[in-house]
C-alpha cells in the first residue's frame, strides 16, 4: 500500500468510523429491514465516505490558499445540507449562538421576506412601510446580488445576514424582475423592523369586518380575538381575513388562529416526516374563543406563506371559509435544529417533516389553491399593497400622497364583500 492510499484510507476510516457509531445505535435499529445486510452498508459508505476523505485531504494539500481542516469539513457539511433543501443548513458557532438568541421582534434590516423558487433567491413580499417596500421592491423579484456579491449558491441563513444589520447602514440590493430586460440596484438604509401581526381591522361595509394578519406571533391569536370583538360591537356579522403578503411564522400561532373559527376537535395540520423515523402528528382544535357564527373570506396571493397556508389550507378543507385570490407560496416544512454531539458550539438545522392540510394535501411546493381565482399582476398589487398601507398608517403619509392611491380598487377584496353579502343572506334563513 502506497503512503498516499495509506493516509486516505486512515481518513476515510476516522470518518466512517465516527459516522458509523453515531448511526448505529439510530438509524440502523429504527429503520425497516432492508435488503443488504448491516456488514454491506458499512462496506457501501465506507466506499463512498474513501471519496469525501480523498477530497478532503486533497484541498488541504493543494488548494491555492491554505485552509483548516475545520473551514474545509464545515464546507463540505454545509454544502451536504444544501444539497437537500433551502431549508437545511449547517451552522457554525458563530450563526448557532445567533439562531438561538434571534427572538427578538424588532431587527435592523430592509424589510423583505425571502424564500428559494426553483433555486433562485426570490422575495415572498416585502413589509409595508419599510425600505423595501417604499423602494419599490416587488413580490416576485429575483435577488441577484446583495453588496455586489452573487447571491447563487449563498444558503438563506447566509442572504439574512448580509441583509440585516446596524440601522442607518446601506444595502444595495439587485433585483431582476419578471418582464424587464437588465436588473435594478436598490441602494437601501437600514431602518429597525418592527412588524405587528394584526392590521387595518375595520368595517368595510355593511355588516362586514375587515381584520389583516400580517405574521403569525406569539400575540395574533390574542390581538385577532380583540379586533373580532371590537369588529361584532359595531355591528359585523361577517368577516374578511387578509393573508395576502403574510409570509407565516409561529406553527402554534397558526393553530390558534385556525381554531377560533372551527368546531373543537376539528383536526387544523397534520404533520408527517420519513416513514418508520418520523412519527405523525395532528393538531386538533381546542381553546375556548369561538366564532362560529360568522361567515369568512380569506385573501390569500404568492405572498401567503407557511402559517398563513396552513390557516388558508384548514379553513378551506372544513368549509369554514372560501378562499379568494391566488395560489399561495408552497412553503410547509418543518425544521429541527440539531445541536451536534461532536462539536456543541454548532449545529445543523435539517428538514424532517412537512404539513399537510386536514384533508391530507401537501403544502410544500403546490401552495393553497383559492376557491375564486383573481389574478393581481405584481404592478396592480403594488398600487394595492400601498393603498392598503395608507388607510392602516394614515400619519405616515400627506393628504397629497393619500390621493394618488385614492381611487385604486382592491379587486380581490371587493370580490370577497360580495361573496360574504350573498352568504350572509342565506346564513341568517
Amino acid at each position: 500500500m502506497t503512503r498516499r492510499s495509506f493516509v486516505v484510507g486512515c481518513a476515510a476510516r476516522l470518518v466512517v468510523a465516527v459516522w458509523l457509531g453515531f448511526q448505529a445505535s439510530r438509524a440502523w435499529s429504527a429503520a425497516p429491514a432492508a435488503t443488504n445486510s448491516p456488514a454491506r452498508e458499512r462496506e457501501e459508505a465506507y466506499e463512498e465516505m474513501r471519496v469525501l476523505a480523498e477530497v478532503l485531504l486533497h484541498v488541504k494539500k493543494q488548494y491555492v490558499e491554505e485552509k483548516t481542516y475545520k473551514e474545509i469539513v464545515a464546507g463540505a457539511l454545509r454544502g451536504i445540507l444544501q444539497s437537500l433543501d433551502p431549508h437545511s443548513d449547517f451552522l457554525n458557532a458563530q450563526e448557532y449562538k445567533a439562531v438561538k438568541e434571534d427572538t427578538a421582534s424588532r431587527f435592523g434590516g430592509i424589510g423583505i421576506n425571502i424564500g428559494m423558487r426553483d433555486g433562485i433567491l426570490t422575495v415572498i413580499a416585502p413589509m409595508e412601510d419599510t425600505p423595501a417596500f417604499k423602494a419599490g421592491i416587488l413580490a416576485g423579484d429575483a435577488i441577484v446580488k446583495i453588496d455586489g456579491q452573487k447571491t447563487q449558491g449563498m444558503s438563506l441563513q447566509d442572504v439574512v445576514k448580509r441583509l440585516r444589520g446596524p440601522t442607518g447602514q446601506k444595502v444595495i440590493v439587485t433585483i431582476r424582475r419578471n418582464g424587464e430586460d437588465s436588473a435594478r440596484d436598490f441602494e437601501l438604509v437600514r431602518e429597525e423592523i418592527e412588524a405587528p401581526s394584526v392590521k387595518g381591522e375595520r368595517m368595510v361595509r355593511e355588516g362586514i369586518g375587515y381584520v389583516r394578519l400580517a405574521q403569525f406571533s406569539e400575540p395574533t391569536a390574542e390581538s385577532l380575538r380583540q379586533a373580532v370583538e371590537k369588529l361584532r360591537g359595531e355591528g359585523a356579522q361577517a368577516l374578511v381575513i387578509d393573508l395576502r403578503d403574510n409570509h407565516g411564522g409561529l406553527l402554534k400561532s397558526a393553530i390558534e388562529v385556525s381554531q377560533m373559527f372551527l368546531a373543537e376537535g376539528k383536526p387544523i395540520v397534520a404533520t408527517r416526516g420519513r416513514p418508520g423515523i418520523y412519527t405523525e402528528t395532528k393538531a386538533p382544535a381546542g381553546g375556548e374563543a369561538r366564532y362560529m357564527d360568522m361567515p369568512l373570506a380569506v385573501l390569500v396571493n404568492g405572498g401567503s406563506a407557511s402559517a398563513a397556508e396552513i390557516v388558508a389550507g384548514a379553513l378551506q378543507d372544513h368549509k369554514r371559509a372560501i378562499l379568494i385570490g391566488e395560489t399561495t407560496y408552497g412553503k410547509a416544512s418543518v425544521q429541527s435544529l440539531i445541536n451536534l454531539k461532536t462539536d456543541n458550539e454548532a449545529a445543523i438545522r435539517l428538514t424532517i417533516a412537512r404539513y399537510y392540510t386536514p384533508n391530507g394535501r401537501e403544502i410544500h411546493d403546490k401552495g393553497i389553491t383559492p376557491d375564486i381565482a383573481i389574478e393581481c399582476p405584481p404592478r396592480e398589487w403594488r398600487e394595492v399593497s400601498v393603498h392598503r398601507a395608507r388607510i392602516e398608517n394614515p400619519k405616515l403619509y400627506t393628504d397629497e400622497e393619500k390621493k394618488k392611491h385614492e381611487n385604486v380598487v382592491d379587486r380581490q377584496l371587493e370580490r370577497a364583500l360580495d361573496a360574504l353579502q350573498g352568504a350572509l343572506v342565506f346564513w341568517k334563513k
